[in-house]
């Protein structure tokens, strides 16, 4: 597999659509666009393999469940795990010889994203920064009464930052790394020990967005009960994760129903110790 030029630069656009406030917010660029499960099938539609596509999506979504930017923080870009990571990843899987379905090339995709995500936070700073010299313009606009350059400060000056730190950035990776990554195949044999190590680390990264992910919604012991039913239901009866996710919703409505009904009688006592203290 190759990636030419014009799709490194479909990749580009993609990866400035992700966090562009111009595509309807954060909703829809960087927390849909940007997600490596919606970024795998854009980048198999790019590249022509879709299978392989969302296969690496799933493999570094998983590394990146829980991840979030608390007041711009980020310890990975998205952008650049999907539309870096996951191009490069199905280079790298198919140079290699390895089938698509195979745990191999599921961890060598998280490897490859994992390196690209680290990256990409350079990347992801310097677009923040830059972006301040369009808010000053816009403070300079506003103390002047001149409103309507806003629209442009809002909508136009940070696709420059987006060029810059996006578009250029990722069609150079996406084009000189496939070629970089393929040259790789015989220098990295698949039996030597930096493959080996790449599969290893690739197929503990999981654990670390799952491990995330729990310490930021469990608050008791008994949350994780839902958690081990799900993995016992996958391990025992063969389920996949969609049938699992449904059983889910069975706890899902237990514990609001649960909710409801302890904030009922607090309620109800609440009001009665008011009237007493009106009795009173």
């Amino acid at each position: 597999m190759t990636i030419s030029w014009f799709q490194a630069a479909l990749l580009g656009l993609f990866a400035s659509l992700s966090s562009m406030p111009g595509m309807g917010g954060s909703s829809i660029g960087n927390y849909t666009l940007g997600r490596p499960l919606v970024g795998g099938f854009i980048c198999g539609l790019i590249l022509g393999d879709i299978k392989t596509g969302v296969i690496c999506g799933i493999a570094m979504q998983l590394v990146y469940i829980a991840l979030v930017t608390p007041g711009g923080t980020v310890s990975a870009d998205v952008r650049a795990v999907s539309y870096i990571g996951i191009p490069l990843a199905m280079v790298a899987i198919h140079a290699q010889g390895l089938n698509v379905d195979s745990a191999e090339a599921a961890d060598l995709a998280k490897s490859m994203g994992t390196l690209v995500g680290t990256v990409g936070t350079v990347l992801f700073y310097g677009t923040a920064t830059m972006n301040l010299l369009w808010q000053h313009i816009g403070w300079k606009a506003v103390e002047k009464g001149d409103f309507k350059k806003l629209y442009a400060v809002d909508w136009y000056y940070p696709w420059i930052s987006h060029l810059l730190f996006s578009f250029i950035p990722t069609l150079i990776m996406c084009k000189l790394g496939a070629e970089a990554v393929t040259a790789l195949k015989d220098a990295l044999p698949m039996d030597g020990i930096p493959m080996k190590t790449l599969f290893t680390v690739g197929a503990l990264l999981p654990c670390v967005g799952i491990a995330i992910l729990l310490k930021q919604i469990v608050e008791k012991a008994t949350d994780f009960i839902p958690f081990f039913v799900g993995f016992t239901l996958a391990a025992s009866l063969g389920l996949n994760l969609v049938a699992c996710a449904v059983i889910s919703l069975i706890f899902a409505a237990i514990f609001y129903e649960i909710d409801m009904v302890r904030n009922t009688r607090v309620a109800a006592v609440v009001a009665d110790f008011e009237d007493e203290e009106e009795d009173i």
